[in-house]
């Protein structure tokens, strides 16, 4: 038994023919700008957006200062209320800045610390304890990432505005059947419908 083959013409809605509608030539113009928006408007949003992450990491690590900090006190036993798999506890500790005045705040160190053991703490340009700055590795994780994602939600909205578009023209051409049919039966003595 012969197998039946489909027979498709490439790009009909943009040949010339009988039959071609004018939402068809509307609809084409509509998914060919969809994909040129989604594919370059995605590409741009990413490229930018993993941009400003790495130029905000920069400053990060600019303002970003390690200095010795001592340990005012010994470290507790263990936390009240500790994440799964963060084993270090708060303590309070001191620390001179450049100018040389003293500050105290509170870091994480391990369990059972000294009192008097240097430890290292990050300040800002302030002297305000702040998190360490995320190692080369986080850091081009996080904006291929962040990039990434920007690049499928502009690719995603785009395509979402696509199908809202094709769903309303295809609506206008069902419309336009009924007004077809409608003035075929009135043609045809009403037999139609």
């Amino acid at each position: 038994m012969a197998k039946a083959r489909r027979t498709a013409v490439w790009m009909w809605r943009w040949r010339r023919n009988p039959l071609r509608r004018r939402s068809d030539m509307v609809e084409a113009y509509v998914v060919l700008t969809a994909w040129l928006l989604a594919v370059a408007g995605g590409l741009i949003t990413g490229v930018v957006t993993a941009d400003v992450a790495a130029q905000r990491y920069d400053r990060q690590r600019l303002d970003r200062y390690e200095v010795a900090a001592v340990l005012t006190g010994q470290a507790p036993s263990a936390a009240s209320a500790q994440a799964v798999g963060d084993d270090e506890v708060w303590t309070a500790v001191r620390w001179r800045d450049p100018d040389g005045s003293v500050r105290t705040g509170r870091t994480k160190v391990a369990p059972f610390t000294a009192a008097g053991t240097p430890v290292p703490v990050w300040t800002d340009g302030r002297g305000h304890l702040v998190s360490r700055p995320p190692s080369r590795a986080e850091e081009a994780s996080e904006t291929a990432s962040g990039g990434a994602l920007a690049a499928m939600g502009v690719g995603g909205a785009v395509w979402l505005a696509a199908r809202m578009v094709r769903e309303r023209l295809n609506r206008r051409r069902l419309g336009e059947w009924d007004v077809a049919w409608a003035d075929a039966a009135t043609r045809w003595g009403g037999k139609t419908g």
